[in-house]
């Protein structure tokens, strides 16, 4: 792929909507000090997914929207374009047949971000991703500011180990790596917190089973008491029963003798 054009608006100095059109060979931007130029260079990163401030030269990533001059007001969002030629048909795979793959990034002051690839929405790790291993990626060593070789020369090993993966392009798969470990790491996690759940289950189940097991003991206790207690009452219907019928014959007796 090769960068066909890059289109910002509101980003930093751009206020209006500003296009640079690169063509084949060697493209120089030139301009006096304090003209924008390294603005350009923090909008290429931007859209390609830099969201560290400092590398972009800023306190805040919101300081990438244009704050406003003597001439013009602050702006309420930024947005900048990347448009890639694919006429080799090299994209990375999902892409291939397209003539031209775009990127779009736009961001608001209350701090909401939209990203695109050809006009859709997608996240900002998309991005990231597509441009894996083409060195083309935020910090990737296809932008080479002032001083990066030396910073390169006296880089750790392991990042050094870094820049050769991406050109070598196996970048990809160390970050799918660690991007399946973090998912085993959060599986783990999460199985250990069903294991815990599935042993407080167990604990109430077995308070349950006792709360039950009392309840079913107290109904059949209720029901014994009150079968005794309809027996009592029925002996006790019976005698009184008798006892007036034996009073009514000794009344009656009684009565036949005056």
């Amino acid at each position: 792929m090769k960068l066909k054009k890059l289109e910002l608006f509101g980003f930093k100095s751009f206020y209006d909507k500003t296009s640079f059109d690169f063509s084949d060979g060697i493209t120089a931007i030139v301009g006096p000090n304090g003209c924008g130029k390294s603005n350009i260079v923090d909008a290429v990163r931007w859209v390609l997914g830099e969201h560290a401030p400092s590398y972009l030269r800023s306190k805040a990533l919101e300081d990438v929207i244009f704050a406003g001059s003597d001439a013009a007001g602050p702006l309420g969002m930024a947005e900048v374009s990347l448009t890639f030629s694919n006429e080799d048909g090299v994209a990375p795979p999902g892409y291939e047949s397209f003539a031209e793959v775009q990127v779009t990034r736009r961001t608001f002051r209350d701090g909401e971000s939209e990203f695109f690839i050809n006009r859709i929405p997608c996240r900002l790790k998309d991005i990231a991703e597509l441009f894996l291993d083409t060195g083309a990626g935020a910090r990737g060593y296809a932008i080479i500011e002032q001083g990066k070789i030396v910073t390169i020369v006296n880089a750790r090993s392991e990042e050094k180990r870094m820049i050769i993966e991406e050109a070598a392009g196996v970048a990809k798969f160390r970050v799918r790596r660690k991007e399946a470990e973090r998912k085993m790491e959060n599986t783990r996690q999460n199985l250990a917190r069903v294991r815990d759940i599935l042993d407080e289950v167990k604990r109430q189940l077995g308070s349950l089973e006792r709360q039950v097991r009392k309840a079913e003991k107290y109904k059949v206790l209720k029901d014994e008491l009150r079968a005794l207690e309809l027996r009592i009452a029925k002996r006790k219907f019976l005698g009184f029963t008798e006892e007036r019928s034996r009073i009514a014959s000794d009344l009656s007796t009684l009565e036949s003798t005056i």
